[in-house]
Order: structure tokens, then sequence, then C-alpha cells
């Protein structure tokens, strides 16, 4: 046997000590929530969960610090030129994880590839105008008017390789709704802190730490979690209990029914906080014969005295004390956050059941009708149990009410069919911008961004119209007066019924420090594990 030389045995002795460094130095965060991300597509499906995975592998040109508040991401410094004219330096030195460099060229194809007709956050990305590549580091974006939010569209833009979709065939958005398959439903690019390991649907979804990451040079992303494992657990009980025994260290969707057992379980802590997302009912105003209904011929969801019927049939005081336990806050707005609303736009409609049988009676609906009530079981906190109470109360009044509940991966693409005659849906995220609600969710559906996720279909001009004036105000006093003059429109026909903003504290092992985001997603980069 050869001899070893003396300088080989140091080497590999440092190298086995590095390795054993690593080792212990490795922190794996185990986490669990009800469902699982529907893609790896960042612009196929605006879904929080989906979103929160996706935004762990691509960056964007600018992100959210742990309070939400705008930083620098792959964009280190921006100028607005002119009133519709903006520009952006981009961070240099940057590779994907499969090692190709990041230029604006990259910049340039994802904004257009999220613009796409198939993708689900094109309102956003048309929103920023026409980017323009004007050398390897910068980028220019020209809007088609002045952009009163343009940071906060930004950001929700991620960023992929244009040469690996190129490579791989996924130039366009994944088409979700009609089940596409393509590369991007498992597998993924981006230049983020974590890179996709695996991802098994349903099952888990593995990403690790990407030491390349430019942000772990800023001291203000402190997190040690060097390895993601995600693990769907749909049922309450047994997320509950995977937590308690130590199976995973974090959830972020605690039954609130459990919340009360879990502040008293060793082991585990409770963090509390609130959700910036409103839960409503939407409503097809604009079939002329509603589908899976005993009415043959015309459709009562057009009458607005039939929408308010259901409305004021609703006890939303009681689903907040007995559904949600305490956790959730009834409102008459539909808008994720109570900023830019007024105390009397926040106001409900009365829980009336006698004004509710009347308003049937006067619509001509005496002895009601049937309906179908279309819910997730899987997507928002208790959303089936909201939905059988529901249920049992419209029923009450004479509008009885079929349930179906599906899971989100069904219930989504049932969605965007248009398959539904009443239906749940949850709308929040980081900003407090209201043009993030009045666009997608309460305008006219254009097929250029607006209305994408007004599945009732209704048009109201007078709204249509003040929200045109919203998207290009600069002036902040007449801008507020405008976005709260639409919501009054909006909420004087009654096109949505809301119910309440979701409060979701998070649950974790006791040696697990989670700081609690009010857009309900988890970020790793500050998360320390001891």
């Amino acid at each position: 046997m050869p001899a070893i030389a003396p300088r080989a045995i140091v080497l590999a002795c440092a190298v086995a000590l590095g390795a054993a460094s690593l080792a212990a130095d490795a922190k794996t965060l185990r986490w669990a929530g009800r469902g699982d991300p529907q893609t790896m597509d960042p612009f196929s499906q605006n879904e929080n969960l989906t979103n929160n995975i996706n935004n762990l592998v691509y960056d964007t040109l600018v992100m959210r610090d742990k309070d939400l508040k705008i930083m620098p991401g792959l964009a280190t410094s921006w100028e607005q030129v002119n009133p519709t004219t903006w520009r952006f330096k981009l961070r240099q030195g940057v590779k994907f994880h499969d090692g190709t460099p990041f230029t604006a060229d990259d910049v340039v194809f994802s904004i257009n590839r999220a613009a796409d007709e198939i993708s689900q956050i094109k309102a956003y990305a048309r929103a920023t105008g026409k980017p323009t590549r004007i050398d390897d580091f910068t980028v220019e974006f020209v809007t088609n008017g002045p952009n009163p939010i343009m940071l906060e569209h930004l950001v929700t833009l991620m960023i992929m390789s244009k040469p690996w979709s190129e490579k791989n065939k996924v130039t366009r958005p994944l088409d979700y709704k009609n089940k596409e398959e393509t590369h991007t439903s498992r597998n993924a690019n981006g230049t983020g802190p974590y890179m996709l390991k695996s991802r098994e649907p349903d099952v888990r979804t593995v990403l690790v730490r990407n030491n390349d990451w430019w942000g772990w040079k800023d001291k203000r992303f402190d997190g040690n979690v060097t390895e993601v494992i995600y693990t769907p657990i749909g049922n309450d009980a047994t997320r509950l209990a995977a937590l308690v025994s130590g199976d995973v260290e974090l959830i972020n969707d605690p039954a609130p029914q459990d919340v009360p057992k879990l502040q008293q379980t060793p082991g585990v802590k409770v963090i509390e906080g609130f959700e910036q997302r409103i839960v409503f009912f939407g409503m097809d105003q604009s079939r002329d014969e509603l589908l899976y209904s005993n009415v043959k011929g015309k459709n009562p969801l057009k009458d607005r005295r039939v929408r308010q019927a259901l409305y004021q049939a609703i006890d939303v005081n009681a689903i907040q004390k007995q559904t949600m336990r305490g956790l959730s806050k009834p409102s008459g707005a539909l808008t994720p956050s109570p900023v830019q609303t007024t105390p009397e736009i926040e106001k409900r409609l009365a829980f009336d059941p006698g004004a509710a049988k009347k308003l049937l009676a006067e619509a001509g609906y005496p002895n009601g009708f049937e309906v179908q009530l279309d819910c997730p079981n899987n997507r928002y906190v208790n959303d089936e149990r909201i939905c059988q109470a529901v249920a049992a109360m419209w029923t009450k009044v004479g509008v009885n009410t079929r349930l179906v509940t599906l899971p989100r991966a069904q219930y989504f693409p049932k969605l965007e069919k248009l398959d539904t005659s009443v239906y749940m849906l949850g709308w929040g995220g980081a900003s407090t911008d209201a043009i993030f609600t009045l666009q997608p969710v309460l305008s006219t559906h254009n097929g250029k961004g607006d209305g994408d996720f007004n599945y009732g279909r209704y048009s109201n001009p007078k709204f249509d119209a003040i929200v045109a004036e919203v998207k290009v105000e600069m002036n902040a006093e007449k801008r507020l007066a405008l976005i709260r003059r639409a919501l009054e429109i909006h909420n004087a026909e009654i096109h949505h019924i809301p119910l309440h903003r979701q409060v979701i504290p998070w649950a974790s092992r006791s040696n697990v420090d989670v700081p609690h985001r009010a857009d309900n997603q988890v970020w790793p980069v500050w998360i320390k594990v001891k």
C-alpha cells in the first residue's frame, strides 16, 4: 500500500472537519399546512401558498421585509424618470440555480411572460408597462399612464431564466385550469434563497438553501434554515398531532378550535397575528338562467333584492363566535385591509331573516328557490364549516342550498371555468392598497387583467370608470377618495357578500423563532431553528 503524503492527510482532515461543521449547522424546517402548492410555475396560479413556495425559489426586482415594507431585491436602485418611465439598476454577479448569469434579458422575458393571456397575474404585469433592456444591468419600463403603485406591482412579479425557459419549452405560463402539464409543473430555476430539490404533489415539497444567494450577505436575513420540507396535512387533528409530537416544527394555519389547546401544550408556542384577507361569497350575475337551480328561464341572482336577502340571512356573529372561535373580524368591506376604507364601508347589513324572506317575496320568490353553494375544503380557515353554517341559514329563509365542497386543486379550476352559481373566495396579500382587489376581483372582466377573478361576471360601468381613475391618479388624497367611492358603489349593489377578515395565529415548536407576516407567508430567511 503506497504511503500517504502528510499534506494529503491534512487536507483530508480539513475536508472532513468542514463537512462535519456544515452538517452540524444544517437546520431543517418541517412545515405543514392544509393544502399543497398548485404548481411551480410562478405565473400560472395567483394563490397564496403557491406564491409563498415559489417566492422562496424566485426573486423579484423589489421584495418585502418582515413588516411588509418594500426593499431592494434583484434591483438595487430605481428612479422615476418621468410620469410614465421607470429605470431600474440590477444586481450584478447573481446567478440562477443552474449557474446561468442573471441579466436584464431575464427581466424583460419574465415581465412579458407574466403579462401573457394565461397568466393569473397579468393585470399586475401589464400595469408595469413595456420593459426594455438598456444594458445588461439596466431595465426601463414605460407605462401607458402614470402608475402610483409601480413598486407594489413589481413585488408580485418573479424573475425566471430566459435560457432555461426556452430550453424547457415553457416560455408561456402553464394552463392549470385545463390540467396542462409542463416542465414548470414540478421544476423551478430561480435566483432565490432556496432551490427546489424535489416536488411530489400532495406528498411533499423539499427546498434546500442556495448558499450563493445575494441576500445571505445582508445581515437583515438572519435565518439559519438550510432545508425546508413542506408537507400537506389536510386533517386539522392530524396536523395538530404532528406539531405536538415534533414531527413538524411549524403550522401556519391551525384550526381556531385548536388554538386554546396549543397555548397550553408543552414544547409548543402560538405566534399571534392576523392575515390581510377578506373571505366572501360571489354570485353568478351574468347567466340568464342560473346553473344548479330549480328556477328555469331566469337568474334570481341578477335581482339585487335576492342578493340582499342572502346577505341578511347570514348571522356572521354566530359564525365568528361558534365556527371561528373569535378568530375573525366581521366586515362589510371587500378589501383585505381596512386601511383605505371608512366605518360606513365597513358596516355590515343587519342579520334579519324576516327581512330576507320579505325581500325574496318581493322579488317573486315567496317560496324561495334552490341553489348550489360551491366551497373549498382546504383553503381558508374553517372554510367547509363556514359554508355548512351559511347553507343552513339560507335554507331557513327558503333558499334551499345544496353544498358542494372540493379540495383547492379541483375547486379553483372549477371557478375559472365559471362552473358555479354561488361560491366562496378569499382575497388577500401583502399590499394594503385597494387596487389589488378593485381591479382583479371587482371590475368587469375584459380579458386583459381586469375582473380575472370576477367569477360572477357582473358588470358595473360606474364602478369601472372610477377604478380607471384610481389606476393613474398620483394625488394620494384624490386617489383615496376615488377608492372609497368605488367601494361604496360596489356595496350599494351587493355584487358580493362579505363575511370576515381572517385572524390566523401560527404555531411552532418552542425551539423555532418565526416572524409572523400579515400576508400569511412563511419566509425561512428570517426563521431560526435552535
